[in-house]
């Protein structure tokens, strides 16, 4: 149904109730004409009288009873609809309504998010149906805006137990990282990156072997505290590991280093209003290092 169908109904739906052209205007805010008009241009269409008028009188037929009878709950649900729809744009400064949903890889959503977004209800991490995402500048869509979120340079750390090192000794290349056990991690989406090293413009990608392919963070680190091999991640995993000595660096002078994170989305016009507070408070914050 056209939106120029559903503003006549409820012009006939305004007269048929009011049982007069003038009561309907008065309370629509329009001329009696304009309501006239409208029921016209709908008996038209529907080929059938809807009111009967005279100068003293307008009263339903029998089929504008009928069309109003089932009309009436539909125009409300409708209304109803429209309302929780204004909820989303007219919604005093500060106080947006709604869920924002963003695409998110783990790293951001463990390590960037927590410090900006105290309340967990802000994310709904979704596969589909998101209102934007956060990703890295290689992966960002040419069309899209992105503002930068999160720190601005980021690190990939290798590192292993100080009892594995003593048992097979320190690589001092990345191609070394080849006789050596490997601990690798698998992303939700089943890829396995390789692994890559950076030096004085040299880059170097190996694709290691060894005894984990691990799925989740924390079972990655702590095979890695237990001594089963190399781990190459990022710093800010590896980092609480580290401080405390349970893991040391590896190949510290190949540390790959990248440009941080980019909250990215489809465009400024009609944005939903969580996704416009979390931009401008994005925006207000500090300028991350």
């Amino acid at each position: 149904m056209s939106e120029l169908d559903l503003a006549d109904l409820a012009a006939f739906a305004a007269v048929a109730q009011q049982r007069s052209f003038r009561r309907a205007a008065a309370l629509r805010g329009v001329s009696a004409s304009t309501l006239s008009e409208a029921v016209r241009r709908l008996e038209g269409r529907l080929d059938l009288r809807l009111l009967n008028r005279t100068t003293r009188s307008v009263t339903p037929t029998e089929a504008g009873t009928r069309l109003l009878e089932r009309l009436l709950p539909a125009l409300g649900e409708v209304s109803a609809a429209l309302e929780a729809v204004n909820g989303f744009r007219d919604t005093p400064p500060g106080m947006p309504t709604g869920t924002l949903r963003l695409n998110v890889p783990l790293i951001v959503a463990s390590m960037v998010l927590p410090p900006i977004v105290a309340e967990d209800s802000f994310i709904d991490v979704l596969a589909a149906g998101f209102d934007a995402g956060i990703r890295y500048d290689e992966r960002l869509e040419q069309d899209m805006i992105a503002v930068p979120i999160g720190p601005r340079r980021q690190r990939f750390a290798a590192a292993a137990a100080p009892a594995y090192l003593a048992a097979h000794g320190h690589p001092q290349h990345p191609g070394d990282l080849l006789g050596h056990a490997c601990l690798r991690h698998r992303f939700p989406s089943g890829l396995i990156p390789p692994w890559e090293f950076e030096r004085a413009g040299e880059i170097v990608r190996i694709t290691p072997k060894g005894p984990l392919i691990a799925t989740t963070p924390e079972l990655w680190v702590s095979a890695a505290v237990a001594g089963l091999g190399v781990i190459c991640s990022f710093e800010e995993f590896l980092a609480p590991a580290l401080a405390s000595g349970r893991l040391v660096p590896v190949l510290e002078d190949w540390w790959q280093s990248f440009s941080g994170p980019f909250l990215y989305y489809a465009g400024r016009r009609h944005m939903p209003a969580p996704l416009r507070a979390f931009v401008d408070y994005i925006k207000a914050m500090p300028e991350p290092r």
